[in-house]
């Protein structure tokens, strides 16, 4: 599993989505429905990025990027969310995501995100 990423996200269907919008950009991923398991993965395998939702149950995104960040410090972290976010709630912790993406989202979006980080 070479370019493989991440997706953490408590619903299937956007989990889904964003495999299958990966896939379009030729980068296979791995699906996790909470931190707890995303961790479990991370200590698996190798992966280029992670993209999580903000809002789980057991752990939120950004518990979740924390702990990442405290492991595997270059890895690129991304939040999403679906909820308004504004700049301070995201960069308010001690660690900063390398990343954001508001949903809805576009293909566009996941492209740019691809190309500025990967």
């Amino acid at each position: 599993m070479a370019k493989a990423i991440l997706i953490v996200d408590d619903n299937p269907n956007m989990s889904t989505l964003l495999a299958e919008m990966l896939e379009v950009f030729d980068y296979e991923s791995v699906r996790a429905s909470d931190g707890n398991e995303a961790l479990e993965e991370l200590d698996r395998g190798n992966f280029l990025m992670i993209i999580t939702d903000m809002r789980m149950p057991n752990m939120t995104g950004l518990e979740l990027l924390e702990k990442v960040k405290e492991k595997y410090p270059k890895l690129p972290v991304v939040l999403i969310s679906g909820y308004t976010v504004d700049g301070e709630t995201v960069e308010s912790g001690s660690v900063k995501p390398d990343g954001f993406l508001a949903k809805p989202f576009l293909m566009s979006d996941i492209e740019q995100l691809l190309n500025s980080l990967l």
